[in-house]
């Protein structure tokens, strides 16, 4: 499979974790801890995507600032991506331990604007690879 091919599984895969954030409007069925895991999988599995995409190796891991920085340092224009980091802590920290939320919950329209615009931004990449 070439990393095009890749890319797109990967980017599929995404696509999953973002539709369901599409159906987790209700706050009182899907705690903010449930409702940040899958915004942190569509953002790392988008951004997984795009190195792939760069044919790029990277570490299996969730920080979204490393993920983000091996695309800077490949040359990729991140800038407008750096606030996604803040979903980090929703990969592993708050689906294991006790989550010490602020009394401010997640803003879910925001969330899911930003991760669809990712996910936008990647699946324009994917295609104009694929252009001859």
């Amino acid at each position: 499979m070439n990393e095009v091919d890749e890319a797109r599984a990967m980017l599929s895969m995404a696509e999953k974790n973002l539709r369901a954030l599409k159906g987790m409007d209700d706050a009182t069925v899907f705690y903010d801890e449930i409702f940040g895991f899958h915004v942190q999988q569509t953002i790392a599995k988008s951004l997984k995507a795009w190195i792939i995409a760069i044919d790029v190796e990277f570490p299996f891991i969730h920080n979204l600032a490393r993920l983000l920085a091996i695309l800077k340092e490949n040359g990729c224009d991140v800038e407008s991506f750096w606030d996604l980091v803040e979903y980090t802590a929703y990969a592993v920290t708050f689906r294991y331990d006790v989550a010490e939320m602020t009394d401010d919950p997640i803003d879910r329209s925001d969330a899911l604007e930003k991760s669809q615009r990712l996910y936008d931004h990647v699946r324009k990449i994917i295609d104009t690879a694929t252009q001859c």
